[in-house]
């Protein structure tokens, strides 16, 4: 066992040059959710350079694939990684900073990819010192409803036999590079879009009384919604109510509008309490525009469910970690208010969603997901290419 981990080692250490300019070139070009065409022609294109040709395309733009060591049949395990990027306009002055205008990997998607390829070609490498089958599924559109992993799972991408377990890895900012992050049970929220239209009647702004204030109106709404959190939720079950965007169409310094637009989200631990928190939304926006003279429309997308991490594999896998690591390089993660839609995969097996650190502050590597300055340091490539392979090597093994 230790020989074959320390063979791990040296091939992600020898692959390091090799993978972060994989991670530099999807960063280059990176593509939106379900319009990841370019980049899963590069993920089959570098799989094929590597010798791997037993892969398969699910859900138009993503993959999956399947390396088989010694006696495949005896067990099958999965790792996955995701591929689109985020509407966001980069501001990072780096070589390989984005070339598509208004279009970043700002969450890492990149570093996730090219970790599995660099997991692929370990695993690839190494085939004939372990048994069984790891199944690499190269995902896209995590960061749009309805979540790749929900289209992957519908095109049978989790069948012929079902895995037995899954394992997905995500940068974490938060944590230094060199560390990774593990928490079994509840770990990340649902999340849940909502839209709501808030309707009066417009008018000259001098003359507000023959007018009825969708704005004051949106007011009043927005903070009887908060009772939602404050009042009517147990304050056990952690929950976020947020209005990102307010839009007043046709609207000036003096018209006041016929409507207000209001986008947000809802995210919950609790699925009992999600279905509860909707009809409260619903009930409580609606009322309130009603009592002012105005009405509301409420319309609620349904996202990705909470994650739940299985206790006895993402044990397992923090064991492993650990010994590759070493004890003082893993950590215990808090809950994240954050979606993911590998909770779907969670729903129809075993699931491990582990974080890999990529902070380093030294270097001014700081910035959070989901913003235009992010990076990473990619000494954390290393890490995420070798550790994937090794914890599937681990599980396929059941070590």
């Amino acid at each position: 066992m230790q020989v074959l981990q320390q063979k791990v080692k040296k091939l992600a250490k020898e692959l390091k040059p090799t993978t972060i300019a994989w991670r530099r070139h999807i960063h280059a070009h990176p593509e939106l959710s379900f319009e990841e065409h370019q980049t899963v022609a590069f993920v089959e294109k570098t799989l094929s350079e590597m010798g791997i040709d037993q892969y398969e395309r699910k859900a138009t733009t993503g993959l999956v694939v399947k390396i088989k060591g010694k006696n495949p049949e005896k067990r099958e395990i999965a790792l996955r990684a995701d591929m689109d990027a985020l509407p966001i306009h980069e501001q990072n002055e780096v070589p390989y900073c984005s070339k598509v205008e208004g279009v970043m990997h700002a969450c890492g998607h990149d570093v996730h990819t090219a970790s599995l390829l660099g997991a692929a070609n370990i695993l690839h490498q190494t085939k004939s010192d372990w048994e069984g089958t790891v199944r690499l599924i190269f995902q896209p559109g995590e960061e749009r409803i309805p979540g790749g992993a929900s289209l992957m799972i519908k095109d049978q991408a989790l069948e012929h036999p079902r895995p037995t377990s899954i394992i997905g890895q995500h940068v974490m900012p938060f944590i230094p590079v060199g560390k990774v992050g593990f928490r079994s049970g509840l770990y990340m929220a649902s999340a849940d879009e909502i839209y709501l239209k808030v309707k009066g009647k417009g008018g000259h702004a001098a003359t507000p009384h023959l007018n009825i204030d969708p704005v004051m109106i949106t007011v009043q709404v927005l903070s009887a919604l908060q009772q939602v959190i404050s009042r009517k939720n147990n304050p056990k079950i952690p929950s976020v109510l947020s209005f990102g965007s307010i839009e007043t169409p046709g609207a000036s310094t003096n018209v006041i509008p016929n409507e207000v637009l209001l986008a947000g989200t809802f995210r919950t631990l609790d699925e009992t309490w999600r279905a509860e928190a909707h009809e409260q939304i619903e009930k409580i926006a609606k009322i309130t525009a009603q009592a002012l003279g105005g009405e509301c429309e409420v319309e609620i997308r349904k996202g990705y469910p909470h994650l739940k991490n299985h206790e006895q594999l993402t044990k397992r896998n923090r064991q492993r970690a650990e010994d590759y690591l070493g004890a003082e390089n893993v950590e215990e993660l808090d809950v994240w208010m954050a979606a993911e839609d590998f909770s779907y995969y969670t729903q129809m097996m075993d699931g491990c969603f582990y974080r890999l650190g990529t902070r380093n502050e030294a270097k001014n590597i700081i910035s959070s997901v989901h913003t235009p300055t992010f990076d990473i340091d990619e000494d954390a490539i290393e890490i995420g290419a070798g550790l994937m392979a090794w914890l599937a090597i681990c599980e396929v093994q059941d070590w």
